[in-house]
């Protein structure tokens, strides 16, 4: 296997758009790299650079030691999943594994001992003699993985290949792909809009937007310590609640305030008070909803209305407003019979974000270093 550097790659036109602008991203061996963000941030378009299906306007891939820009994707030796499954209908299961191998001209008895092992890896055995039509979705998408698992790539590039399954199908595919990767030792890389399967598979994420990379890091990195306003707000579900306020002075005391109630600013952010947030400074308050608490500080705390309540069993979502802001509250246990539709919230100040309110930027990433 061998690293893979991509340098500088942008993507453009000839209409003149750019869907990917000076992408940096170094991917060692064997790890589990996902490419997240909304439909059009560039993301399927930087997969298919990659794999030599889209040409690089601008910048270099590195595969090991060998520069690719100008290879032909059949020498790329990477191996592709795609959406739509891409099965030739005419063929059985067993020949749609070989088909790739033939191509490459492997061995017959090799071809038998790789394809009698991914078919054992993703439980497919018993399907090697139908056809894609006699499949069903979840059956046909795991013979797609098979397609590319059976090849011995640098890397394998997934583009998006859950999101024609039902909800049910995708969690358990989750599941599986990291069994998957588990046993194959290679690197992967990932496409998928959906922020579960990029926190639950991924060992690096990076977040796109317009066709530029906001932020990459592990999931835990990502989750907790979010560069800006939009990686915070596209990861988490609930996505995390944002309170308008402003920087205010007291005594020598440093408050929020949001108009309707002010919270302390927590410690860790005093040092920015010399370095830029100053009296009047507008900021966002970015608190996930599993962060606010029932019990805190009693020198303040967040007058919520609850305005509706979902019971998901394990924990209840409370979703109202805290003085005039919509948010959402998780908590563990909540006696829904309790009388009253305002409770007192308290945030737990290890885990505020604070946010420019004018560039959406992280003020304790710039500010605190």
């Amino acid at each position: 296997m061998a690293g893979i550097t991509l340098s500088h790659i942008s993507k453009t036109y000839r209409n003149g758009f750019q869907a990917v602008k000076d992408f940096n991203l170094e991917i060692g061996d064997h790890e589990f790299i996902v490419f997240v963000g909304p439909s059009g941030c560039g993301k399927s378009t930087m997969l298919r650079m990659i794999a030599g299906l889209e040409d690089i306007s601008e910048g270099e891939l590195w595969i090991g030691n060998r520069l690719m820009n100008s290879v032909d994707p059949g020498k790329r030796n990477l191996a592709m999943v795609f959406q739509n499954y891409a099965l030739y209908p005419n063929m059985t299961v067993y020949q749609n594994l070989a088909f790739g191998l033939k191509a490459h001209k492997v061995d017959k008895t090799e071809i038998e001992r790789r394809i009698q092992k991914a078919s054992a890896m993703l439980e497919i055995r018993s399907l090697l003699d139908r056809k894609p039509a006699q499949l069903s979705g979840g059956q046909m998408q795991r013979v797609a993985i098979g397609s590319a698992i059976v090849r011995d790539a640098d890397a394998y590039l997934f583009d998006e290949p859950l999101s024609n399954l039902d909800a049910k199908l995708r969690t358990q595919m989750r599941v599986d792909l990291k069994k998957i990767y588990d046993k194959l030792g290679s690197t992967v890389i990932y496409v998928t809009h959906d922020q579960v399967e990029a926190m639950t598979l991924a060992t690096k994420i990076v977040v796109m937007r317009d066709g530029m990379v906001q932020q990459a890091g592990t999931p835990k990195q990502i989750y907790e310590k979010p560069v800006n306003r939009f990686v915070a707000g596209f990861l988490g579900l609930p996505q995390m609640n944002f309170l308008n306020a402003a920087v205010e002075m007291e005594a020598g005391l440093a408050f929020l305030n949001t108009g309707d109630f002010r919270i302390p600013l927590p410690l860790r952010f005093h040092r920015s008070l010399m370095e830029g947030l100053t009296e009047g400074t507008k900021v966002e308050i970015g608190i996930r909803p599993e962060d606010l608490m029932t019990e805190g500080e009693p020198s303040y705390a967040i007058p919520f209305d609850i305005e509706r309540i979902e019971n998901l069993g394990s924990h209840f979502y409370l979703h109202g407003r805290a003085g005039s802001q919509s948010t959402t509250v998780k908590l563990e246990t909540y006696d829904s019979r309790r009388k009253g539709k305002q409770i007192k919230l308290y945030i737990d100040p290890e885990k505020m974000h604070l946010f420019d309110k004018g560039t959406g930027e992280s003020i304790e990433e710039f500010l605190l270093g």
